[in-house]
């Protein structure tokens, strides 16, 4: 049976590599839920180890990247699953808030956005 417009299962190869990308993100979710830190880390090296030889082009190249940060991926489990996320997800609030802010020359409005922006700003209500 033919696809669209006379291509031979073309739509079926997009659906095979879609689902492949689907097992390949489920298998990154396995080793970061997995209930034993080193049986995780096992399940991520699997994942260095065999994402950068997929014929997906989007999965091989971030498979070479992990194989690139390999020693920071796997150290996630070696620290008690420590992070720097929370940290980085500050930073790019406080970026794009930057950029926001651009026309600030108080420096302690600047101050007091960027704590507003990273939920350390606590206000006192006012009295009645």
């Amino acid at each position: 049976m033919s696809g669209l417009r006379g291509q031979p299962h073309a739509a079926d190869e997009r659906h095979d590599a879609v689902h492949i990308a689907w097992q390949c993100a489920q298998r990154v979710r396995a080793a970061y839920a997995h209930p034993d830190p080193a049986a995780g880390r096992q399940l991520a090296e699997q994942v260095v180890d065999g994402f950068p030889s997929c014929p997906i082009p989007e999965i091989a190249r971030l498979g070479r990247t992990l194989r690139q940060w390999k020693d920071a991926f796997l150290a996630y489990f070696d620290t008690d699953r420590a992070s720097n996320g929370g940290t980085e997800a500050i930073n790019g609030l406080i970026e794009l808030h930057r950029r926001i802010a651009r026309g600030f020359r108080n420096r302690e409005n600047y101050r007091l956005r960027m704590l507003l922006v990273g939920g350390g700003l606590t206000l006192d209500p006012p009295q009645v």
